[in-house]
């Protein structure tokens, strides 16, 4: 007996996946392996997506977390989500060729954080304790940096002097950083604010094409990993405006369960997540019946970032989710 058909419709969130930071990155530990041939060591997974790391391990790439697994003289690459200035000190006294993943947008941060601190600054970073990113901020300094991940941590940052800053996370939820930054102003009126906010622009804008997406149909698939930051997200995000919502590493992760009665489905995907992906997800929704598939209006990026020098390039656009994938 043939299966119900369960899906009408699929509307797809413009802008999703890669964003420019990702694409660089990756772009970044394919040009070393083509140039230095395998292996290739990378610091922490060079985005959180299992198939990217898992098509760059078939290239050649060894992800690590501890500098002791790298060799003498091999070449080493740090991920886009930064690395602490402890860490960076060591793999230069350890004689590594080091190239540099971090993505642009988080080094701006890190750069920030470097300059206020000479002028005297503290600072309060709003992000998730353990994430990769918040640990390679954090580690810019040895003192004076404390870390809140919601409003009620706030109350508990006693910095030694009056002057302080707030930096914040890449890839948190939008809404969510600017409630606690509106407890931080209020606990400490004088504190200092970047000119221009530190979660990035592919976040929020993701984040604003679920907002979209998700009062226009009855269930939202989110594309990415479970350790993706961004990608959990969005999927809260939909949550919380009323949507059920699900996250998939893959499409064979989709439970038809899940569109029993929902005929209408969105679909977005994370800034790591590659549009194969996405791609692979639509062919099971229309296994399941769907027979319209539709690209909602959203915001066209066009954000290039160059390489670091010794790979080439000048950069590229790095924003297309519609290209060729990688393979």
């Amino acid at each position: 007996m043939t299966a119900p058909l369960l899906v009408d419709e699929v509307l797809l969130a413009e802008p999703r996946g890669f964003c420019a930071g990702v694409d660089r990155a990756i772009e970044i530990v394919e040009r070393a392996l083509a140039r230095f041939g395998r292996p290739i060591y990378v610091r922490h997974e060079i985005v959180h997506n299992t198939y990217v790391v898992n098509d760059l391990k078939a290239k050649g790439a060894i992800f690590i977390e501890d500098l002791d697994e790298v060799p003498p003289g091999a070449t080493l690459i740090f991920s886009a989500h930064g690395v602490s200035k402890a860490l960076r000190s060591e793999a230069a006294r350890r004689g590594f060729q080091v190239f540099d993943a971090t993505c642009p947008l988080v080094t701006k941060v890190h750069v920030e954080v470097a300059k206020l601190a000479k002028e005297g600054y503290e600072f309060i970073m709003i992000g998730h304790k353990g994430h990769p990113e918040v640990e390679g901020t954090m580690g810019q300094l040895s003192e004076g940096i404390y870390l809140v991940e919601d409003v009620a941590d706030v109350a508990h940052v006693r910095p030694r002097g009056g002057k302080v800053a707030v930096v914040t996370q890449t890839t948190l939820s939008v809404d969510d950083a600017a409630e606690i930054l509106a407890e931080v102003k209020r606990c400490f009126p004088h504190v200092r604010e970047p000119k221009k906010q530190d979660i990035c622009y592919a976040t929020q804008n993701r984040q604003d094409a679920v907002k979209v997406l998700a009062p226009a149909v009855d269930v939202v698939v989110v594309v990415g990993s479970p350790t993706s930051s961004n990608s959990n997200r969005l999927r809260e995000l939909a949550e919380r405006l009323g949507t059920p919502a699900h996250m998939v590493d893959a499409a064979d992760d989709l439970l038809p369960q899940w569109f029993d009665g929902r005929r209408r489905v969105g679909v977005t995907a994370g800034a790591s997540a590659p549009d194969i992906l996405v791609q692979q997800v639509v062919a099971r929704l229309r296994e399941l019946g769907a027979l319209s598939i539709r690209k909602m209006d959203g915001v066209q990026e066009h954000v290039r970032f160059p390489l670091p020098r010794g790979l080439g390039g000048a950069g590229h656009r790095s924003d297309d989710t519609t290209a060729a994938p990688r393979s």
